[in-house]
């Protein structure tokens, strides 16, 4: 009796649940979600699986998502099988034309297929692309400088084939999604003459949602979001708070470049931007379907 009580309130409790979605489905239907898809969910099965499931439960929601992906880690594994080595300029990698196949072979190859037949398994429809396709990403060559400390002089770092997105043609993924195909690109870009370009997952993320003026991107990372000086999570900023927390020094290293992933992705009329841990359980679903959200919503 004591475990079909139990049961009983089990049921109650997920039935509650999915009546407190009402709202949100309501809120997101027919939107357009970026996804930038990455960290420890990518190398964890269990955690492809169910990020891949709930992939599939947004599309059946009539959510739209749009995956783009990373894989450093991958890819650092597959240079050293094929002892490739590498230069660094600041400790960036400089990604020459021997490097650039490999990041191309890993990227838009195997991880991409991986993350496509995760979703498939789990009844969606998608289709694996990178930003060469129908020219979805045109870039040029990312210009990275760094300043000298004592002359205070800028130099120019030269890291290869690493573009930046100039030219966004969002047109084929639109036509995935008008089709009910679930889109999963790769953040391999081709130049103005043939380049092949490794661009930032993040910064590929950012540039399509731009593009498509989606309602959300979500930038899922392996830390809980953007914090305080406090070490504390910060629910909900604005670009001018994220400018004001930069200067500051709070937000420091690698959330640099997602916030301003984010700031510019706002600017070019996406509706808000979510930097969330990927290594939660559910965590789009949590941020798009619940009250409490999940990470640190940055809104216009």
């Amino acid at each position: 009796m004591e475990k079909s009580a139990a049961m009983k309130r089990d049921w109650l409790a997920t039935a509650r649940t999915l009546s407190e979605a009402l709202p949100y489905l309501q809120r997101y239907d027919g939107a357009t979600v970026v996804v930038k898809f990455g960290g420890h969910a990518m190398s964890d099965d269990a955690a492809m699986e169910q990020f891949a499931r709930d992939i599939v439960l947004m599309k059946q929601c009539n959510v739209h998502p749009v995956i783009v992906h990373g894989g450093g880690p991958q890819i650092n594994q597959m240079l050293e099988r094929l002892a490739i080595k590498s230069d660094f300029v600041d400790g960036k990698r400089v990604t020459d034309k021997a490097t650039v196949e490999v990041v191309e072979m890993v990227l838009a190859g195997k991880i991409n297929k991986q993350i496509v037949q995760a979703i498939n398994d789990q009844g969606g429809r998608a289709v694996g692309l990178s930003g060469k396709d129908a020219k979805l990403i045109v870039c040029e060559k990312a210009k990275k400088t760094k300043k000298d400390p004592e002359s205070n002089i800028e130099r120019v770092l030269d890291l290869g084939y690493v573009g930046e997105p100039v030219e966004v043609h969002p047109e084929v993924l639109r036509t995935f999604i008008d089709s009910d195909f679930i889109p999963v690109v790769a953040p391999i870009g081709a130049g103005r003459h043939g380049e092949t370009f490794n661009i930032n997952g993040d910064t590929a993320a950012g540039a399509i949602a731009g593009a498509m003026k989606a309602d959300r991107l979500l930038l899922l990372t392996d830390v809980a979001g953007v914090k305080d000086a406090d070490g504390d999570v910060i629910t909900q900023l604005t670009p001018a708070h994220v400018r004001d927390l930069t200067e500051s020094g709070v937000i420091a290293g690698g959330m640099i470049p997602k916030t301003e992933t984010a700031l510019d992705a706002i600017a070019k009329g996406v509706g808000a931007v979510v930097i969330l841990d990927g290594r939660a359980p559910h965590a789009c679903l949590l941020e798009l379907f619940t009250e409490h959200g999940a990470g640190t919503l940055i809104i216009p």
